[in-house]
């Protein structure tokens, strides 16, 4: 568990650590003047001040130390500044700084078993000292191994686009927000034996893999040609029925079941046609 402490300041340690340097240098210049009792007065306060100054630490904005004295966890100092601890502690530095880990792309298969590539960008940082310093190994290569893992299970838990999985509700291609919000619950729950908060994480990658890639690109297209004609001729039948019925309100003119199949038949082809249409002027009467 994390605990927070505060050190005495290390102003007072370091003037006391060139007091005592001083005196030392001193005593040696009197050496021979003074004898034996000169040079131990001298060792005691180069000793004393050496002492002092390996107490002294200093911790920058956003930095950390955790202390620990011979395998006991003593604590963490977070506040900046110059402070003086026992010099027989250990500090190891904690950055407390958000980092940005950009992923690697990676390969693998999506929920319906087409490969794809997936990369993601994931900020990150050290949320409890402790946990980071003595839960894991190494809490930087912790975060990149377990991202990898969460990225690739997101990729296996939803298809590429609802192509092949009409029912799905969320796809990886589509999905946006909510697919980001499900991969930070993920980082989340793998993340926190090591003590790391994930402040964003957010695809950056997503495409077929090469192998498979132009074959989806034609499928995409189909689809996409299939609903456009289909809208086409839902517009032209409903344009084919208001012209006939138009036709019969004003009674411009009679036409028989003949004569409204070949008008609907022409219709049809000009409005669902990719080209313009070329009139034809018919000179004679209707029925020629």
């Amino acid at each position: 568990m994390e605990k927070i402490v505060k050190p005495m300041s290390g102003y007072l340690a370091l003037l006391l650590s060139l007091v005592l340097l001083v005196s030392g240098i001193l005593f040696a210049t009197q050496i021979r003047e003074g004898g034996d009792l000169y040079i131990i007065a001298m060792l005691v306060s180069f000793i004393a001040s050496l002492f002092m100054l390996k107490g002294l630490m200093i911790v920058h904005p956003n930095h950390s130390r955790v202390l620990n004295f011979f395998g006991r966890y003593v604590g963490t100092v977070k506040e900046n500044g110059l402070f003086f601890v026992n010099p027989l502690y250990s500090a190891l530095k904690v950055s407390l700084r958000a980092d940005n880990l950009q992923g690697q792309t990676l390969k693998v298969n999506d929920k319906m078993g087409n490969p794809i590539e997936i990369g993601a960008v994931i900020v990150w940082q050290v949320g409890n000292t402790y946990k980071a310093a003595y839960d894991v190994k190494n809490y930087a290569d912790y975060v990149k191994t377990q991202s990898e893992a969460a990225v690739r299970h997101l990729a296996n838990s939803f298809p590429y686009d609802n192509l092949e999985d009409e029912t799905a509700a969320i796809t990886l291609r589509e999905g946006g927000v909510k697919v980001n919000e499900i991969l930070e619950k993920e980082l989340l729950e793998r993340l926190s034996p090591a003590g790391i908060i994930i402040l964003e994480a957010r695809i950056s990658h997503l495409a077929y893999a090469p192998e498979i890639a132009g074959a989806m690109l034609q499928r995409q297209q189909a689809t996409a040609i299939v609903a456009a004609r289909t809208k086409i001729v839902e517009g032209a039948v409903g344009m084919v029925e208001m012209a006939l019925d138009m036709l019969a309100q004003k009674q411009i003119v009679q036409l028989d079941d003949e004569k409204k199949a070949a008008m609907v038949s022409n219709l049809m082809v000009v409005l669902c046609g990719e080209k313009a249409a070329t009139p034809v002027l018919n000179t004679g009467s209707l029925y020629q």
